[in-house]
């Protein structure tokens, strides 16, 4: 359904636009002679086309309107956040209206009794930490993109970053959401409370859905405790085995537990000091594996003191071998600049192909080992970068050769994605599926998954308006 609604678009482009724009005004709706220049791709470097029309809806009411509209016209829609994603989902295939949320962008209400925040889809990630700072609370959720990604897109795609591992992926920071379907019906109540047991999750289903089954315009987030104290180290280990002891025991013995815990193999950590001479290394040796361990909670002096303890116990056992304590928030930025360091991909290692994958925790040595041994095979010269969050099982994977021909890339996917799917991994830890990953959603997902996904969809956008051609292929 969604390819002939995608087909349908040549005759009923001019008629839909014509009456966006009159339901709706120029404010609202503009056409390509008036956003020319405008970049509609999102990060994932995937072809995008422009759109026969940029709505930009500064309330819930004129998004509904404008689905309403496209769906009595079966026109396709791609709903638009930051740009900031990774897997094409925001692009456009041609003939699209762009549904941009970024003039729906205010924080319409602090709670601190309920301790959350009520705010519109196009607010910046950064704009919901400070704002939560500001008002003596943390948002934990944390990515490179902060800055652009919004709240909307988050929600979307299900984001993840480097706190997961203590609070969960973006599904666990929303109370409640506000979407318009299809066909222009609004959906969620906004509601505060944590438990809700009344049927089924619609927050929950859209929630990841890359805005195929709505658009989400409004949410309810949780805000947290703010951390009073934050203690760093960074970490040499001598083997796969210590790793998941050290995570382990660290969840199991600090009293803060563990709020963040990223592991570099050596390919990877070599790789970015070398490059940015900025960087310092936080030891002095070479070890077989390095860990970026962080403990946050509320009590600076008993905290400090159970995490040095900890370091010691650890390096007395063996489990590591070296480790840097960080003296200060200084320190501390030193350390995470090390390992936020693909922020400087784009120049570093143009013409990469890279892996956003999970595994069991248990499993995520092996896979490393596998990719690796088997890439090797095929590129032995080529620079392969390992690292990602332990402690949810998120793998990255980066792999390079400057010479190598263009059919190289389809041959660096399938073994990759082979290794992922032999071992029951998921071929999208974060970023979603778009377009990127649409052929090998299918090593993740069984059939029945599947066709149960693909009802959903039918039921809620029969006529496969909405973000036509990403997450399920048609």
């Amino acid at each position: 359904m969604q390819e002939s609604a995608h087909q349908a678009l040549g005759s009923a482009g001019a008629p839909v636009v014509e009456a966006l724009r009159e339901a709706l005004g120029a404010s609202v709706v503009s056409l390509p002679a008036e956003f020319a220049g405008r970049s509609h791709a999102d990060s994932s470097r995937m072809p995008c086309a422009e759109p026969i029309a940029l709505v930009r809806p500064r309330t819930t009411k004129q998004a509904a309107t404008a689905l309403r509209i496209c769906h009595a016209h079966c026109q396709p829609v791609v709903t638009q956040g930051g740009l900031s994603g990774l897997a094409g989902g925001a692009c456009l295939l041609g003939g699209e209206v762009a549904l941009s949320l970024e003039l729906m962008n205010e924080i319409e209400e602090i709670d601190p009794v309920s301790a959350t925040m009520t705010v519109q889809a196009g607010v910046p990630l950064q704009t919901v930490q400070e704002a939560a700072d500001a008002a003596g609370f943390m948002f934990p959720l944390d990515l490179g993109a902060r800055g652009s990604a919004t709240i909307g897109g988050n929600l979307a795609t299900n984001a993840g970053g480097n706190r997961v591992i203590r609070y969960g992926m973006m599904r666990e920071q929303a109370l409640d959401v506000e979407a318009v379907l299809a066909n222009g019906s609004v959906v969620g109540g906004l509601r505060k409370m944590i438990k809700n047991n009344t049927g089924y999750d619609l927050r929950n289903l859209l929630i990841g859905s890359e805005g195929t089954l709505g658009v989400i315009t409004r949410a309810v987030l949780r805000l947290r405790p703010k951390p009073r104290a934050v203690s760093t180290a960074w970490c040499g280990v001598p083997d796969y085995a210590s790793v998941t002891t050290l995570l382990r025991l660290a969840q199991e013995r600090l009293p803060a537990g563990v709020s963040a815990f990223e592991v570099m193999w050596p390919g990877y950590y070599d790789f970015v000091l070398t490059r940015l001479p900025e960087l310092r290394a936080p030891l002095a040796g070479r070890h077989a594996f390095y860990v970026l361990l962080e403990s946050s909670g509320a009590e600076p002096e008993s905290q400090s003191a159970a995490f040095e303890a900890f370091l010691a116990d650890m390096l007395e056992a063996g489990t590591l071998e070296d480790a840097a304590l960080a003296a200060n928030e200084t320190h501390a930025a030193a350390f995470w600049a090390i390992r936020d360091a693909p922020g400087e991909y784009g120049r570093l290692i143009p013409g990469r192909v890279s892996f956003d994958v999970s595994f069991s925790i248990a499993d995520v040595g092996e896979a490393a080992r596998r990719c690796d041994e088997r890439l090797r095979a095929h590129w032995p010269d080529a620079t392969i970068l390992i690292y990602g969050h332990l402690g949810d099982g998120n793998l990255h994977i980066v792999v390079q050769q400057p010479d190598w021909p263009a059919s190289a890339a389809a041959e660096v996917k399938r073994t990759v994605y082979g290794v992922t799917g032999e071992m029951g991994g998921s071929v999208s830890a974060e970023h979603g599926i778009g377009t990127r990953k649409l052929e090998v959603l299918a090593l993740s997902r069984t059939p029945a998954e599947l066709a149960a996904m693909r009802a959903v969809k039918a039921a809620l956008d029969p006529l496969g308006i909405l973000n036509p051609g990403k997450l399920l292929a048609s």
